[in-house]
């Protein structure tokens, strides 16, 4: 099946390099405030000379990370392989919102900016998870038929 949508494979193993340390990165970062010095005021010099862009390297590197992780071909990219990856992005999808829903019922005033925040994330995080687990199952259940 030809998808011309997908990263080429390479770009799945540059994703999980990257993947990994930013996502140990961002779960820290729940808990524990830090900065990388060296990129204080590094854009902007002018205005923002006081801001340090730690956060928004993070968030970009887990973005572009988690887009190589899960949109990357597989190295044998099939119907079935296609079929798992649609449905991962419709269970992403239904809960991602379902959250989202539950936190503008139950979240008020700063906190729920920190939850759309960290809504940018989850979409990504959830199809990552559902994809790679669902691949892994039929993997096992294949292998034990062997």
């Amino acid at each position: 099946m030809k998808t011309n949508y997908l990263f080429p494979h390479v770009c799945k193993k540059i994703g999980w390099i990257i993947f990994i340390p930013v996502l140990v990165l961002v779960i820290t970062g729940l808990f524990v405030e830090f900065e990388f010095p060296f990129l204080k005021g590094a854009l902007y010099k002018a205005d923002f000379g006081n801001n340090n862009f730690t956060d928004e390297l993070i968030d970009i590197l887990f973005i572009v990370s988690a887009l190589f992780v899960g949109f990357s071909k597989e190295k044998n990219e099939d119907e079935y392989i296609s079929k798992i990856r649609l449905e991962s992005l419709m269970w992403a999808t239904y809960i991602n919102y379902g959250i989202l829903i539950l936190c503008i019922l139950f979240i008020y005033g700063t906190n729920f900016l920190y939850v759309i925040v960290y809504n940018l994330f989850t979409f990504l995080l959830v199809f990552i998870i559902r994809f790679y687990f669902i691949l892994f199952k039929s993997n096992k259940i294949q292998n034990h038929e062997e």
